[in-house]
């Protein structure tokens, strides 16, 4: 079996000229790659075990192949002496009919005794023949399960093989995604947005100043020209699921009205933006996920203004869609 390694891609910040806050927020997100690389070691380490099950499964069918294989040499090894036995006891058959036909003119006792051995003979003969007739059945059934067997394990590696190209395509199209997000939204990448490939997805985190004004919901002419950029993208690469998550910071929101809380705003604000990208373009409502975050996922700590301002943000998700890799594995 051949073992699947998904490459994990890391987002590198370049830049003539670093300023000292700059260097502390490469620093943070350099430790928070790590954090999400150790993550997709585990999600690759369970694939893998995923992978070795099959393949134990696979390597227990070859066995119980070779067990049949020697099972069915060492029944046609007897089907060939039992033939042998088979045409000497008719062979004697034979000739005990001709010596009783010359005999019974003879003596009567001679001709009872061959008689009894012509009995005896008959009996034989047909126990013999009724093994063969067995073991001829039993070598049909177990020619057949060696076919069914081989079926089996034919199915089993084109299933690892679809497995291992689904995989490729998978990373093929996360690369390719991001590589085409980064392209429409040049100009916007580290002026308040990042974009980072990590768990067999693509990141694209955008924070409150690019969209939001504090304490509001409502995506500022900004925020839309980078959204409708980002739709158009989404358009056309309809086999990814979006998933638009509200993050704030830890300060709590005393709100009226529609706004109670950090739950409502984050809420909110992940709304605001799945309507913006409804509405430039033509993306399926159903691919759009908005969810809120309130301040319990944080990316700094929010002791700090700078934490606290990095906190405040918008994450958008693209995750490609794995029906078929999943099917495969419920499968095995």
């Amino acid at each position: 079996m051949r073992k699947i390694i998904i490459p994990i891609l890391m987002l590198a910040f370049v830049a003539s000229c670093v300023p000292a806050k700059k260097v502390e927020d490469i620093k943070r997100k350099k430790e928070i790659c790590e954090e999400q690389r150790a993550a997709l070691k585990e999600q690759n380490r369970e694939l893998e075990e995923k992978f070795t099950e099959v393949d134990d499964k696979y390597n227990e069918l070859l066995k119980h192949h070779k067990s049949l294989m020697l099972d069915t040499t060492i029944q046609g090894r007897s089907l060939r002496l039992m033939t042998t036995n088979y045409d000497k006891l008719n062979s004697t058959y034979e000739l005990l009919l001709s010596k009783n036909k010359a005999l019974l003119e003879g003596n009567q006792a001679e001709t009872s005794k061959l008689f009894g051995n012509l009995k005896d003979s008959q009996a034989a003969l047909q126990k013999q023949s009724d093994a063969l007739e067995k073991l001829r059945i039993d070598l049909e059934q177990k020619g057949k399960n060696l076919e069914l067997l081989n079926s089996e394990l034919d199915n089993r590696a084109k299933r690892v093989e679809e497995l291992e190209s689904i995989l490729a395509r998978k990373d093929s199209t996360v690369n390719a995604l991001r590589s085409k997000v980064q392209t429409a939204l040049l100009g916007f990448e580290n002026n308040g947005l990042t974009i980072e490939q990590k768990n067999g997805k693509v990141y694209v985190s955008l924070d409150e100043s690019l969209l939001f004004k504090s304490g509001s919901y409502t995506v500022d002419t900004k925020g839309k020209e980078v959204l409708q950029k980002l739709s158009k993208v989404l358009e056309v690469n309809s086999d990814i699921n979006v998933l638009v998550e509200g993050h704030t910071d830890n300060v709590p929101f005393k709100g009226t009205g529609t706004l109670k809380d950090n739950w409502d705003l984050s809420v909110m604000r992940a709304t605001s933006v799945v309507k913006i990208l409804v509405e430039s373009s033509t993306i399926d409502p159903v691919r759009l996920t908005a969810a809120g975050r309130a301040d319990y996922l944080p990316l700094a700590d929010n002791a700090t203004k700078e934490g606290r301002s990095k906190n405040r943000r918008t994450e958008i998700i693209l995750t490609p869609k794995l029906d078929e890799l999943l099917d495969i594995l419920n499968a095995n």
